[in-house]
């Protein structure tokens, strides 16, 4: 499997590490052509307008979003603003996933925390069923999530804070900065499974 990286901004390296450690050919994207024999995107954190400013700068907003109608786009924290298609504010956003995402919900970086998570959905990756360890840093929030779009992860108070809609993937937590790869692992398997779509 080969799963790109955009990597124009923020921490992809850490994701490309990920990937690697679960068997996947990893790639680093910065132009439209680099998304070619692609089978999956991760959209790493970092800053979201500047992620969008760069796709702007470098064209590859609609390669992108063409890319993301026919195969799988994980975001993970900034990349899940990215991919949403509401976040209350103008900036550029590949408007993908019917998530609405609030930037910065959890206040400043002073604010980020860790916690335990239980997540059904890694069970086919891992039927232990074992706590996910999630690194929350000035983390957003999936407000809400409409029409296809399902949640996969809460907060013990109920906040949504991962969710999938089809080959679409978003956390707004960090699994790049843990050693349990089971969300990279699930990514790899959700996008071999629209790879012939």
């Amino acid at each position: 499997m080969k799963i790109g990286v955009l990597a124009l901004q923020g921490d992809f390296i850490e994701h490309v590490h990920a990937l690697r450690r679960v068997g996947a050919e990893a790639r680093e994207v910065r132009l439209p052509d680099q998304l070619e024999a692609l089978d999956g995107l991760i959209i790493p954190g970092g800053e979201s307008t500047t992620i969008g400013k760069l796709a702007s700068d470098f064209e590859l907003l609609e390669p992108l979003r063409a890319f993301g109608r026919q195969k799988a786009i994980w975001g993970t924290c900034a990349g899940a603003i990215f991919l949403a298609k509401d976040v209350r504010r103008e900036q550029p956003l590949l408007e993908l996933m019917d998530i609405t995402v609030a930037r910065n919900a959890f206040g400043r970086q002073v604010n980020s925390f860790e916690v335990d998570l239980n997540i059904p959905a890694l069970g086919a990756v891992d039927p232990r069923g074992t706590p996910y360890h999630a690194i929350f840093i000035r983390a957003p929030l999936i407000e809400s999530v409409q029409k296809d779009a399902e949640i996969l992860a809460t907060l013990p108070d109920g906040r949504i804070v991962a969710a999938r809609q089809g080959c679409w993937l978003a956390t707004v937590f960090h699994p790049e900065l843990t050693l349990d790869d089971r969300f990279h692992q699930y990514f790899v398997e959700m996008s071999r499974s629209t790879r012939n779509l």
